[in-house]
């Protein structure tokens, strides 16, 4: 079983994004589940949300506490997660402009990627759901573009030409892809 966490700030789309990202899986042939965490319901607070991936019915129902990959949408709450909450051989996507953040002791996972600066290029800012999304997708290689794309159209709540832009970007952008490749 194939489990990711995703940490964000309310307003950041971490909760659409978990949706997103199981429906990607989803498409791709995957049993899913799809779930979130959070204290009060406020622009700014802290949000987890969970994404389980299997080819056999996931029976399990908690929290994920030690997770193949992770998502991070806010470089500040990397402070919050312990390394024990990822895997050795996992992936940290986190949206920050600089490899500096790879002083945490997550640091050799740790893959960058300025989500903010992909968002804002789109017209989406302050929503960096989408870039993160397709930067977890070119970093794992877990899922083809395609039915991450797919997803997007379908999932977004608005603004889908931009979303779908943003996440294809963030995806060549982790994978190496060239920006003018098609």
């Amino acid at each position: 079983m194939l489990e990711i966490r995703i940490h964000g700030r309310g307003g950041q789309g971490a909760q659409v994004a978990c949706q997103i990202l199981a429906h990607a899986f989803f498409r791709a042939g995957r049993e899913v589940q799809a779930f979130a965490a959070y204290g009060g319901e406020r622009r700014g607070a802290p949000v987890t949300a969970f994404v389980r991936v299997d080819d056999r019915p996931i029976r399990l129902r908690c929290d994920i506490d030690r997770a193949d990959h992770a998502l991070v949408f806010d470089p500040t709450l990397l402070g919050d997660l312990p390394p024990s909450s990822v895997r050795e051989a996992g992936v940290v996507v986190v949206n920050s402009p600089a490899a500096g953040c790879g002083v945490h002791p997550l640091g050799a996972r740790l893959r960058p990627i300025d989500a903010a600066a992909i968002a804002e290029r789109v017209g989406l800012w302050p929503i960096v759901s989408t870039a993160m999304l397709g930067a977890f997708a070119g970093a794992t290689g877990l899922l083809a573009l395609d039915d991450l794309v797919a997803a997007v159209e379908e999932g977004s709540p608005g603004k889908k030409p931009e979303n779908v832009r943003a996440c294809t970007l963030g995806y060549r952008e982790m994978a190496g892809v060239p920006a003018g490749s098609a």
